[in-house]
């Protein structure tokens, strides 16, 4: 524990130095551009993320985000298909883009000098796409395959898409970012047209800078290449609240795959979304106390200690524009059934829920995540992201400079509260994942007696 202090204080200390205040400026166009000076190498990572994402689309055009972020490297009125990331690469940058449930994001990290380059091109296709129907067409088919091969034929990732479609029934959390296959198949480019003139404006966009630059040279080129773009109006998306569970959930999926597998989530808050504020926090907490390296519980107890799990992860996300959810999976171990992994996962929110956390525990695994929470701040790209994440979920970047606090604040009652009030069944879905033959051959039998079945 000693060591691990003495590591976070020199860390502390480290990015004290090398980190500054976040300056932002935000343009008559209504573009945020946020600043983050870092002195320590020559480069800059430059972001541009949009307030659009798979929760903000609706039945028979869902994909559409992501499809769009393809088409954002098809040409635009003066750069021809490809050109974009040609040019970036000439000039030794590395770029790519995500797409999200809340979000649609760009960048680039370049020397410091090329900076003007990335303005120039991102601010080209923020307004001036062509989207031609013949690359459309061909980027659709890109799409479609990346959806067969990472979802149809990844039996988790598949689990995960049948779980959410489950767990959820009116927010938009329910839609996978990549889309329904037949909402595919019938995507339109006038559809994509409409979806990239709504949302990709500068008013709804956020830019963010981290590196070694000051703000005053960022802003006026940021003003040179993004302030004469024209603003859109932009509407909110109406809400789509989730009603309440009443009652447990349950989903049996049978796919051809090598290993059971399991999901367990619990309807969760997040931050701005009713109860006391520290909730969040708590919960975030809480899943280290569970996963949070390999002294946490799950990999103690369920992975060396009882051997039940191959496998077994816990995750909150607190940053989101809607409510998510506490999320619990995993893989049992050879001679162990889906049945003994749920029994023993639940035996662990019991034990969260009935028993504090000692103090000592605690300290711990708050030393840790805070640790490895500072470390990632090291990072100019992370730093940029955790900034343009911040705002494009409608949180506001200066949040960051509270986090680790928050997180410091969080007490064993607290966590005990939370696993009280939110891991319980009437908010819980469970999935489990029945692996069928793969090519003729036969899955692995996870039980001594042979292939299990889920109750």
């Amino acid at each position: 524990m000693k060591s691990i202090l003495i590591l976070l204080g020199v860390l502390v200390t480290h990015l004290a130095v090398a980190g500054s205040q976040v300056h932002e400026k935000v343009l008559d166009n209504g573009l945020k551009v946020l600043m983050k000076p870092d002195h320590r190498a020559p480069i800059v990572t430059s972001q541009v993320w949009y307030k659009v994402g798979s929760s903000y689309e609706h039945g028979g055009l869902t994909g559409i985000s992501h499809v769009l972020e393809h088409m954002m490297f098809k040409g635009s009125e003066r750069l021809a298909p490809g050109e974009f990331s040609r040019i970036i690469a000439e000039n030794g940058g590395d770029e790519n883009a995500f797409t999200g449930r809340d979000y649609t994001a760009y960048f680039q990290t370049l020397a410091k000098d090329r900076l003007e380059i990335a303005f120039e091109l991102e601010a080209e296709r923020m307004r001036n796409l062509t989207l031609p129907k013949e690359e459309f067409l061909k980027e659709l088919e890109v799409v479609k395959e990346e959806r067969r091969l990472r979802t149809e034929d990844d039996p988790e990732s598949l689990t995960f898409e049948q779980f959410n479609a489950t767990a959820y029934e009116a927010s938009p959390y329910r839609i996978p970012i990549i889309g329904w296959a037949d909402d595919l198949e019938h995507l339109q480019v006038g559809d994509l047209r409409a979806w990239y003139r709504r949302w990709y404006a500068p008013n709804n966009a956020t830019l963010v800078v981290v590196g070694d630059l000051e703000p005053e040279t960022v802003f006026l080129l940021a003003e040179k290449h993004f302030g004469p773009l024209k603003s859109e109006q932009v509407l909110p998306p109406k809400p789509r609240g989730e009603p309440a569970q009443r009652g447990e959930k349950r989903i049996r999926v049978k796919a051809p795959a090598k290993e059971p597998y399991l999901i367990l989530g619990y309807k969760a808050t997040a931050l701005g979304h009713g109860g006391e504020p520290w909730e969040p926090y708590a919960l975030e907490m809480l899943a280290s106390v569970l996963d949070g390296g390999s002294s946490a519980r799950f990999s103690r107890e369920l992975v060396r200690g009882t051997r039940v799990a191959a496998s077994a992860s816990a995750d909150y996300g607190l940053f989101t524009r809607l409510p998510a959810m506490f999320l619990i999976d995993g893989t049992p171990a050879r001679g162990h059934t889906l049945e003994a992994l749920e029994r023993a996962f639940r035996a662990q929110v019991e034990r969260v829920r009935r028993e504090p956390v000692t103090a000592s525990e605690l300290e711990r695994i708050r030393t840790q995540v805070v640790a490895h929470r500072i470390y990632k701040q090291d990072s100019v790209f992370y730093k940029a992201m955790r900034l343009g994440l911040l705002e494009s979920v409608g949180l506001g970047w200066p949040l960051l400079e509270q986090y680790i606090e928050h997180l410091r604040r969080v007490t064993p009652e607290q966590i005990r509260a939370v696993a009280r009030k939110y891991l319980v069944e009437d908010k819980l879905t469970v999935a489990l994942l029945e692996p069928q033959p793969m090519d003729g051959k036969q899955p692995r039998s996870n039980a001594a007696g042979g292939h299990s079945h889920a109750h």
